[in-house]
């Protein structure tokens, strides 16, 4: 019944989460996506990238895992289904004491946060970290791990989510809509940027002498604009994450240390998920959504 490789899982799949990964594909945008997601039609037709779920069958060439282990990973497609076929390299054992629906709100946007963070932004303990777009998906993971890390965390969002990014541990929340951050006085050695719709000048304007400014995602013009000017500009970089097992492993034990949790906005049932990626698209969700496939 199901075709996958050596190297591979058959996953039952319990839950799995929405990432504007999915509604960029959905609407081909930017239209370079089509380049290689397919010209005239999807080559991936099935959607969701992050999944939490049961191991049902293993290649033979698999060693990490076996059948009836729960796990939780990023696969790239296919998750918006009942069964997902999955590489060891892309999946990690779920969080001891975590739900499916918790477990698989994080692979991508956690991934992205602790990479950005971590390997893109050098944070250390005591440095001044200023977050944009700390209420979403991304965002609400990178101002937990920046805390985790002995950050003094400046959260940047609308005043409808002010609330949310205090309760994720931000030490200031600034609306952004009240207050232009271009005209702030504080410094920052590091701004990772979710939403970057503003010019990079602006965000330059506010680091340190040594200070990194990271964007995450935004408009794809500024990603393009970061791409370009990180080639020569050592405080100008971006990031795209890629799926390492360890980096999985890192969250799993981050998530058990009690560092960060997930901060699940909406759960939608497996019918409804059109409405999740439509959620997501509009810049509503507080935190993650999420879609459970199975009880």
């Amino acid at each position: 019944m199901f075709g996958f490789r050596w190297r591979q899982h058959l996953i039952q799949v319990f839950a799995a989460s929405v990432n504007a990964y999915d509604w960029r594909h959905l609407r081909a945008n930017p239209a370079f996506i089509r380049l290689g997601g397919g010209m005239l039609k999807p080559k991936h037709p099935i959607l969701g990238a992050d999944v939490s779920g049961r191991v049902e069958a293993v290649g033979r060439l698999v060693k990490q895992f076996r059948p009836g282990d729960e796990v939780f990973g990023e696969v790239g497609f296919g998750c918006f289904a009942e069964y997902v076929c999955g590489a060891e390299r892309n999946l990690a054992l779920k969080p001891a004491g975590s739900t499916f629906l918790e477990a698989a709100s994080i692979p991508m946007a956690a991934l992205t946060a602790l990479q950005g963070l971590c390997d893109k932004g050098h944070l250390r303990a005591g440095q001044k970290v200023m977050i944009k777009g700390a209420a979403g998906g991304v965002g609400s993971y990178a101002v937990q791990i920046a805390k985790f890390y002995g950050a003094e965390v400046t959260g940047i969002c609308s005043s409808s989510k002010i609330d949310a990014v205090r309760s994720m541990g931000a030490d200031q929340v600034v609306d952004y809509a009240n207050v232009d951050i271009a005209e702030l006085q504080e410094r920052f050695d590091l701004i990772f940027d979710t939403a970057a719709f503003r010019p990079i000048r602006d965000h330059k304007r506010l680091l340190r002498p040594n200070g990194k400014y990271v964007i995450a995602g935004g408009e794809v013009s500024r990603i393009f604009q970061a791409m370009f000017f990180s080639m020569f500009d050592k405080q100008i970089d971006f990031i795209a994450a890629s799926v390492k097992q360890e980096d999985l492993i890192r969250l799993k034990e981050l998530v058990e240390a009690g560092g960060i949790k997930p901060f699940i906005d909406r759960i939608y049932s497996f019918q409804d998920t059109a409405e999740a990626i439509r959620h997501v698209e509009e810049s509503r969700a507080k935190g993650k959504v999420v879609v459970r496939i199975r009880d």
